[in-house]
């Protein structure tokens, strides 16, 4: 059975800084795609960041406009982990953050693209 745990959410004050991590179990995920969701009350679910496999090591990171130069994604193939770094948080970053994971290597921003989700982390930024 597969599946994602997210953890490290909390609450923070505005400019602060959290890191989320996804544990990955039931099967490696080193040459899939993996994201960070999130939801904000009322909202739908939206894109945050999708990292890919493109060679070696090396991971892709695309990110949603609103978090480029603030968040940042990466993978440890060891402990089959996604992370994301997030600083300068602001109010309008609170929402539960979902961890995601596809079958496939291509990535995709697109929520229904994904086979595997994870129970999310709550992530409260106060002004």
């Amino acid at each position: 059975q597969v599946q994602l745990v997210e953890s490290g959410g909390g609450s923070v004050q505005a400019g602060g800084s959290l890191r989320l991590s996804c544990a990955a179990s039931g099967r490696t995920f080193s040459g899939n795609a993996m994201a960070w969701f999130r939801q904000a009350p009322g909202k739908e679910r939206e894109f945050v960041v999708v990292t890919s496999w493109i060679g070696g090591r090396t991971y892709n990171a695309d990110y949603t406009e609103s978090v480029k130069g603030r968040f940042t994604a990466w993978r440890d193939n060891a402990k089959n982990t996604l992370y994301l770094q997030m600083n300068r948080l602001k109010p309008d970053d609170t929402a539960v953050y979902y961890c995601a994971g596809r079958s496939k290597s291509a990535a995709t921003p697109h929520r229904d693209d994904y086979d595997y989700w994870g129970q999310g982390t709550q992530v409260t930024v106060s002004s």
